[in-house]
């Protein structure tokens, strides 16, 4: 949980300071105010880049929107169109699961399994930040989805 001090009776998070090149390591507290800030900032960088991005695809459907006389070049460019489309749908749900997980931040439950409670692994976490679940616990869940799927 971040330091917090109180003005006029509010709580205030103190500034974590945070190297450039900080990486969180095993042979520190789990979930530090060092390492939750690191993947505070992750996270919002993550997001950052998703919205540019989305914001881009927006601009670039409204100029697209020209009357192509040759039938295959307007196929082709609806098809890029529905997949451009696609991806950003994809996009949009990866920035509700990061707002997710800043919210799992703020309530001080990032980066423990919602299935077991444990700490979820930094690796884990570094390469997915918007992990919910440990490593074991997914592998278990996604057997259980596939026998179920099989059915």
């Amino acid at each position: 949980m971040a330091n917090v001090s109180r003005i006029e009776g509010k709580p205030m998070k103190q500034e974590v300071f945070l190297p450039d090149d900080y990486r969180p390591a095993e042979d520190e507290p789990f979930m530090n105010d060092r390492q939750v800030e690191y993947f505070r900032r992750k996270l919002l960088n993550w997001k950052s880049e998703l919205l540019a991005g989305s914001k881009d695809t927006i601009e670039g459907l409204q100029d697209g929107t020209r009357n192509i006389p040759d039938v295959a070049d307007r196929a082709s460019e609806e098809t890029d169109r529905a997949l451009e489309l696609r991806t950003r749908d994809r996009q949009r749900k990866l920035v509700a699961k990061i707002d997710s997980a800043l919210r799992r931040i703020d309530e001080g439950e990032y980066g423990y399994c919602i299935v077991t409670g444990e700490p979820i692994s930094l690796k884990r976490l570094d390469a997915r930040p918007i992990a919910t679940m440990s490593l074991e616990a997914q592998e278990r869940h996604e057997r259980r989805e596939k026998v179920h799927r099989d059915d």
